[in-house]
C-alpha cells in the first residue's frame, strides 16, 4: 500500500521557499567575497564541487532558512502515519542532514564526493534505495521528471514545468508554489524612489525651473531608482541571515522566501543595466555618478555598513550622491556649499536611522550584521547633533558669500529660515532618539506632515528672500 511508502522530499522549492545553493553563495559573499567569488569561477561547471566549496566557506543557521508550511505539514501528517520521511537534494549532503535533524525527518542524502545528486542521479540513487515504485517524491521543477517517473506517486509543487500533465490524476498531489509578482515589486522597494527628490535640490537651488532642465532629472531619476532597486536587492540577498533575526526585516521578500532569490538576481540584473544603459544617455559625467553609487552601495552593502561610523558617513555620501547626480542630469553647477551644508544633515539622518534601529531593538546586543548596541545611543546622539550644528554654522555662513549675495538679496530671510531648518533637524534626531519613526529617516521625512511643513516654511522664506514670489505672483 502507498501509505505505507517512504515519502521523499526535495529541499529547494519545495521544504524551503528557498534555494540552498544561492543561500550559501550570497552567504559567502557576504563574509568572504574573495574565496567564494573564486570558487565560483573555477567550479562552474562542477556543481557538486562548488556546493561543497560554499558550504565550507559559509555556516547558514538551517533554523532560520523559510519553510513551504503546506509541505512541512504535509511531511509531518505523513511522519504521523508511521512512514519514513527522507530529504533528497543536490544541496551538500551535511547542509541537508542539518536540515532533517533540524525537522526531526527520518534521513537525508545529497551530493557528495563530486556526485551531482540531481535529475536522473538522484532518480537512481532512490530506486536503488526503495526500488522503483517503492516511494512517494516530493518536487517542484522539471527536471524532478526523472525521479516522478520511477516513483509511486508525484507531489508537485507549483507547476514545474507542466509536469502534472505528463501522469495520471490519481498519482498526483499538487501545492501552490508561494511565490507572488507582487512580492517581486516589493523587492525593490520602489517606496524608497522618493529619497530621489534630491536630486532636484541643485534645480532649486540655482532658481532653473525650465521644462528641459525638469525632464532631464526625471530621467535621472529614474535611473537613480533603477540603480538603488538594484543595489537593494543585492542588500537584502547579503542580508538573508540578519534579516530573519530582525522584528520587521524577517517579512522582506527574499528573507521570506516569497521571491525566489534566483528571480531577484535576474531582476536585479536587468535594473543595473537599465540604470547604466539611462545614464549613458544622460552623459558621461551623469553616468560616472550613477556608476559611483552603485560601486559605493555596493562596498556599503558587502564591507562598510558593518563598521562603525564608517556606514554613517557611507549613508551620507549615498545621500550627498544624489544631489550630485542632480547637478549632472539637468547641467546645473552645484553649489561647494550646498554640498558642504547638507552632508552634515545627512550624517545627522545617518545618526537618526541607527538612533531608531537601536531604540527599537529588544536588547543590548549588537544589531545584527551592523557595528551598534544599545549603548551606542549616547554617542550617535551626540554626532547627531554635531552635524546638525554644522549644518546651521555652514548655512550661516554661505549667507555671506557672493553667491548667496547675488542669489537672496534679503539676507535676513536667511537667518529667519534658520529656525525651521533648527527645528526640523531636532525633530528628527529626537523621533530617532525615542525610536517613533521609520528605519529610513529620509522616507519618514517625506511623510512626517509636521516635517514637511517646516520645510514649507524654509523653502517659501528662501523663495522669498530671493524674489522669486514676488517675481511669479507680484507680491
Amino acid at each position: 500500500m502507498t501509505a505505507s511508502k517512504p515519502l521523499v522530499l526535495d529541499i529547494d522549492g519545495t521544504l524551503l521557499r528557498t534555494d540552498m545553493l544561492f543561500e550559501n553563495v550570497w552567504a559567502g559573499l557576504g563574509t568572504d567575497p574573495i574565496r567564494t567569488i573564486k570558487a565560483g569561477v573555477t567550479l562552474f561547471r562542477k556543481p557538486a564541487h562548488l556546493k561543497e566549496a560554499v558550504y565550507n566557506i559559509t555556516d547558514i543557521r538551517v533554523d532560520l532558512l523559510p519553510v513551504n508550511t503546506e509541505v512541512l505539514e504535509f511531511a509531518k501528517a505523513a511522519q504521523a502515519d508511521g512512514r519514513e520521511v527522507i530529504l533528497a537534494s543536490a544541496s551538500d549532503e551535511r547542509l541537508v542532514q542539518a536540515l532533517a535533524d533540524h525537522h526531526g525527518f527520518d534521513g537525508a542524502i545529497g551530493s557528495k564526493d563530486g556526485h551531482n545528486l540531481k535529475g536522473a542521479n538522484k532518480a537512481a540513487a532512490l530506486v536503488e534505495r526503495y526500488g522503483k515504485g517503492g516511494f512517494d517524491y516530493a518536487g517542484d521543477d522539471s527536471s524532478d521528471t526523472a525521479i516522478w517517473d520511477v516513483a509511486d506517486k508525484a507531489i508537485i509543487v507549483g507547476t514545474a514545468g507542466g509536469a502534472a500533465a505528463r501522469y495520471p490524476s490519481e498519482k498526483v498531489t499538487t501545492f501552490d508554489a508561494p511565490h507572488k509578482t507582487s512580492e517581486a515589486i516589493r523587492a525593490m522597494r520602489p517606496h524608497q524612489w522618493v529619497k530621489n527628490v534630491l536630486l532636484f535640490l541643485p534645480m532649486i537651488a540655482a532658481h532653473q525651473f525650465g521644462l528641459v532642465s525638469f525632464g532631464l532629472i526625471i530621467l535621472g531619476i529614474m535611473a537613480f531608482s533603477a540603480a538603488a532597486s538594484c543595489i537593494y536587492i543585492v542588500n537584502d540577498l547579503l542580508d538573508l541571515e540578519a534579516d530573519r533575526l530582525h522584528v520587521k526585516k524577517c517579512k522582506r521578500p527574499f528573507a521570506a522566501g516569497t521571491v525566489p532569490i534566483k528571480t531577484g538576481m535576474m531582476i536585479c540584473a536587468g535594473l543595473g543595466v537599465f540604470a547604466l544603459g539611462l545614464g549613458a544617455f544622460l552623459g558621461i559625467a551623469f553616468f560616472g555618478v550613477v556608476a559611483l553609487y552603485m560601486i559605493l552601495s555596493l562596498a556599503y552593502s558587502l564591507k562598510l555598513k558593518r563598521m562603525r561610523w564608517i556606514d554613517i558617513f557611507t549613508l551620507a555620501s549615498l545621500y550627498t550622491i544624489r544631489v550630485v547626480a542632480g547637478a549632472a542630469a539637468s547641467r546645473v553647477d552645484a553649489s561647494v556649499f550646498m554640498l558642504i551644508f547638507i552632508f552634515p544633515i545627512f550624517v545627522t539622518l545617518g545618526c537618526v536611522k541607527r538612533l531608531t534601529e537601536l531604540t527599537l531593538a529588544t536588547n543590548d546586543d549588537r544589531l545584527p550584521g551592523r557595528g551598534y548596541g544599545r549603548p551606542d545611543r549616547p554617542d550617535l546622539l551626540n554626532v547627531g547633533i554635531l552635524g546638525m550644528i554644522g549644518a546651521l554654522v555652514i548655512f550661516f555662513l554661505y549667507s555671506f558669500s557672493e553667491q548667496a549675495r547675488m542669489l537672496y538679496p534679503s539676507q535676513w530671510l536667511l537667518w529667519v529660515a534658520l529656525i525651521p531648518i533648527a527645528a526640523w533637524l531636532n525633530r528628527m534626531v529626537r523621533l530617532g532618539w525615542y525610536g517613533k519613526q521609520d528605519y529610513d529617516p529620509i522616507v519618514f521625512a517625506l511623510k512626517d506632515k509636521r516635517g514637511i511643513g517646516l520645510l514649507l516654511i524654509t523653502l517659501s522664506l528662501m523663495f522669498y528672500s530671493a524674489g522669486l514670489w514676488q517675481k511669479w505672483f507680484g507680491f
